[in-house]
């Protein structure tokens, strides 16, 4: 915890506002809603919502970059890479070197990838940028900027943070495999 927070903390100001406590129960509706799902998605499918996620917005594309489907997640792709190399360890993606650019990597769904989403539930953070869309751009922007000075004073690193709930990737060099394009 950072320095900051702690020292608010003592001062009492933060720990008795009202403001404070509906914060913090909306943080943990919203956490709790994703926990949920996520278990529910390990459940049903055997994945993570962050994986089931991924699956579904490469459903219905031919093949995408990893950059494309960052794009489509909302996060970075650096998390999302993250993601679809589980995703491929497990047979649900495949990974081949773009015809055009041998530079990108573009991510297909398998078959044993579709058949995963045709009993998945659907993805439980198309339920959170659906009710951002809600509140309208104004509002969007305003709590962007206060979730980022909230992290900021919170002392965390705010660079490329992973996909909700999903664990970090093992390190294994060997685990890149990328198929030339036949």
């Amino acid at each position: 915890m950072g320095a900051n927070v702690m020292t608010r903390m003592g001062e009492g100001t933060a720990v008795s506002d009202r403001s404070t406590r509906s914060v913090l129960d909306g943080i943990r509706h919203i956490v709790r809603t994703l926990r949920e799902a996520s278990r529910g998605a390990e459940r049903t499918v055997g994945l993570s919502a962050a994986q089931l996620f991924v699956l579904q917005r490469l459903a219905g594309a031919r093949t995408l970059s990893v950059n494309e489907l960052a794009a489509r997640t909302l996060t970075h792709q650096s998390s999302v890479s993250v993601v679809v190399t589980k995703l491929a360890r497990s047979g649900l993606v495949e990974r081949t070197r773009a015809g055009d650019d041998a530079r990108r990597v573009e991510v297909s769904l398998t078959d044993a990838g579709r058949a995963v989403l045709a009993r998945a539930p659907a993805a439980t953070q198309d339920r959170l940028i659906a009710a951002l869309a809600l509140i309208g751009r104004p509002a969007r922007a305003r709590l962007a900027h206060d979730l980022g000075l909230l992290v900021e004073a919170m002392g965390i690193d705010g660079r490329h943070p992973p996909m909700f709930f999903e664990p970090p990737l093992a390190r294994n060099r060997g685990a890149r495999r990328v198929r030339p394009r036949a």
